[in-house]
């Protein structure tokens, strides 16, 4: 792109003192070039982290709270839950219809030691995918 090119040329050209704010986020932008333009190539990358924070924030603003769950195997649970929660919504499910339609199925399932019963009920399964949006 023009403009990233133009960004890096003025970059190259500022004379500012090594280790001040500014001649330490030039430096950074200077090495991480290439990286940084990486992003030009391929469409589904970002040039921010703003997603990934946001997808974290649930876990981020509960976490002081899980400190006194009253076991490990609660915590467990817990985390394992979220972790399937926020996949959930990756796959654009609402989370209350999957979590409802779970409860509702597996336990009527004959057995889930089977990788593949447990399959099905995974975010992207094509039959989850069907009901749960």
């Amino acid at each position: 792109s023009p403009l990233m090119e133009e960004f890096f040329d003025w970059c190259r050209q500022q004379a500012v003192l090594t280790g001040s704010k500014l001649g330490s986020a030039i430096d950074y932008a200077l090495k991480y070039e290439e990286t940084f333009k990486k992003v030009l190539e391929d469409g589904r990358l970002v040039l921010s982290n703003n997603l990934a924070e946001r997808a974290i924030k649930s876990l981020v603003m509960g976490r002081k709270n899980w400190l006194f769950s009253q076991s490990y195997e609660g915590a467990k649970a817990g985390a394992i839950i979220m972790s399937l929660l926020e996949t959930a919504k990756r796959h654009g499910l609402h989370t209350e219809k999957y979590m409802n339609y779970l409860l509702d199925h597996l336990p009527n399932e004959e057995t889930l030691a089977k990788i593949e019963v447990l399959e099905d009920y995974l975010p992207w399964s094509e039959i989850i995918q069907k009901n749960c949006q």
